[in-house]
């Protein structure tokens, strides 16, 4: 976790009070998150969405920022389950029957690719059809294994992704969030203290609970009878804790 740089945080200047429980110390004006409660907090979420998955519930990834995009997309295909890495768009929980709509819109077209219907068109009405086809591609996507409601919401950055939380809270839904020190816990069900702008850090907390929910995964099949997926070793987890729990010197105030 250390080498991923996953317990530095923001400028001072810029933290939220309510996540002094979970700061260490400061160094060269930048707060310094305790490993321990990120340890914690990242424990706490692997067994929850593990036993999400093993219910057979969805879990959706939210992470629109820059940094967060190719390991929100590499891991939520890995584990199977939806994701948004580009844009929210409003109503994608509060309005999901629409959504789903959309997401019958983009199959549409994608099928007038396949069976060459498209070439019947005038090149005007190809271009058109052509933006509209990526724009839907870029938001949707991520969204086609969604045929239902999830059970929670896995967030990077919930201070950024504030309407994806919101639609959640008005839902019922759980929301687990890898939280910096900019942002208010107080909104996330379980938080993650960690850095949200490092791509090595979201990386790493993405790539351990996308082997949880695997696991999960894996358990429900194993009860059915079936082959279950591959998942991490054991091992991993416990290197994990002795890593984390190796005494430190606290940072100069």
């Amino acid at each position: 976790m250390i080498e991923a740089g996953v317990h530095f945080g923001h400028r001072t200047s810029l933290w939220n009070p309510k996540m002094a429980p979970y700061i260490f110390g400061r160094k060269s004006q930048i707060h310094i998150m305790d490993i321990r409660e990120t340890l914690r907090g990242m424990l706490r979420a692997k067994k929850y969405l593990s036993q999400v998955a093993a219910g057979g519930s969805l879990i959706l990834f939210v992470g629109t920022k820059r940094q967060a995009g190719e390991a929100m997309e590499e891991q939520s295909l890995r584990c199977g389950m939806p994701f948004v890495s580009e844009r929210w768009l409003g109503g994608t929980l509060t309005n999901f029957r629409t959504i789903r709509s959309r997401l019958g819109r983009l199959e549409e077209l994608e099928g007038l690719k396949a069976s060459g219907e498209w070439d019947n068109y005038s090149k005007k009405m190809q271009s058109a059809l052509n933006r509209e086809y990526r724009k839907m591609y870029r938001n949707l996507n991520g969204l086609r294994t969604m045929n239902r409601l999830p059970e929670c919401l896995f967030i990077v950055d919930p201070g950024k992704e504030r309407n994806a939380v919101r639609e959640a809270k008005r839902l019922g839904i759980t929301t687990v969030a890898l939280i910096d020190t900019d942002s208010d816990p107080s909104l996330i069900d379980l938080p993650i203290p960690g850095n949200d702008d490092g791509i090595r850090s979201i990386e790493l907390i993405m790539k351990q609970l996308a082997d949880a929910v695997i696991q999960g995964k894996g358990q429900a099949a194993m009860e059915k009878g079936k082959t279950p997926e591959a998942v991490a070793p054991a091992g991993a987890e416990a290197e994990m804790v002795a890593a984390a729990t190796t005494t430190e010197e606290r940072p100069a105030e």
